[in-house]
């Protein structure tokens, strides 16, 4: 596989999940601002988090699109993955008193480890595509 076709792979799937994600959690944006609630954070961060997030996915996405964002694009994906990651790890480990999820979408309906899983793929999908993307532009 060509560098080229593996970036434009590596981005489609990174933006299908992101926008995905995104547009879920707007549609019903209630729902989706209850579950921010419910989170073990301070509901003082519910108004930033609830549009921060779909917002982030949205622009990452963007990113992604244009071939001279597209490291930034990554990079901020693996950033993005990483922290939801770290999160669904602690979910796992019973590290909260309850299992908050504010996924939306089909994705709400996996199981933690299935989150887990999901979340590894794209973050080592966006770490392949920090290094895949930055030795292209050297």
């Amino acid at each position: 596989m060509t560098r080229k076709l593996f970036l434009e792979i590596a981005a489609g799937l990174i933006i299908l999940l992101f926008v995905y994600a995104s547009i879920s959690k707007l549609v019903d944006f209630h729902k989706f601002v209850g579950e921010i609630n419910n989170q073990p954070l301070p509901n003082s961060w519910t108004p930033f988090l609830s549009w921060a997030i779909p917002g982030s996915e949205i622009g990452i996405s963007l990113l992604l699109i244009s071939e001279r964002a597209r490291l930034l694009g990554f990079s901020l994906a693996f950033l993005f993955m990483l922290l939801f990651t770290i999160y669904s790890t602690i979910v796992l480990f019973n590290g909260f008193s309850y299992i908050p999820c504010s996924c939306g979408g089909v994705i709400e309906h996996l199981t933690w480890g299935q989150h887990l899983l999901l979340n590894i793929f794209f973050l080592v999908l966006s770490a392949m595509g920090i290094l895949v993307q930055s030795r292209k532009t050297k």
